[in-house]
């Protein structure tokens, strides 16, 4: 089974950045598009970013376009999320999730039952 940890959290006070990584126990990585989510305190699940199999397709939510850059290295079976002038809204609990799509598919920053996740790293922002 597919099992994905997530590292690089911290605090940090506004401004700052952060990077964050997703790393894959599974060889075929480049099988799966990854998406970001992010779950805050009092608040519902939110899709972040994602990137297709091979990385030449991405997406991400208004809150944070201009600010994060999702990539891959599916030689080293990581997904990062570079975090640039964070704010105290991004604080929340970052989380990664796989889904194991077709060729040629984009991403989506939509929750499945088939998806893989992982534990989730805390990512705090200090105003």
């Amino acid at each position: 089974q597919l099992q994905l940890v997530e590292s690089g959290g911290g605090s940090v006070h506004a401004g700052g950045s952060l990077r964050l990584s997703c790393a894959a126990s599974e060889f075929a990585f480049d099988s799966y598009a990854i998406a970001w989510f992010r779950k805050a305190p009092g608040k519902e699940f939110e899709g972040v970013s994602c990137i297709s199999r091979n990385g030449d397709s991405t997406n991400y939510a208004d809150s944070v376009k201009g600010r994060f850059t999702i990539s891959r290295n599916n030689a080293k079976n990581s997904v990062y999320l570079q975090m640039t002038s964070l704010k105290a809204g991004d604080t929340a609990v970052y989380y990664c999730a796989a889904v194991h799509v077709p060729v040629g598919a984009a991403c989506r920053m939509v929750m499945g039952p088939n998806d893989y996740w992982g534990r989730g790293t805390q990512v705090t922002v200090s105003s």
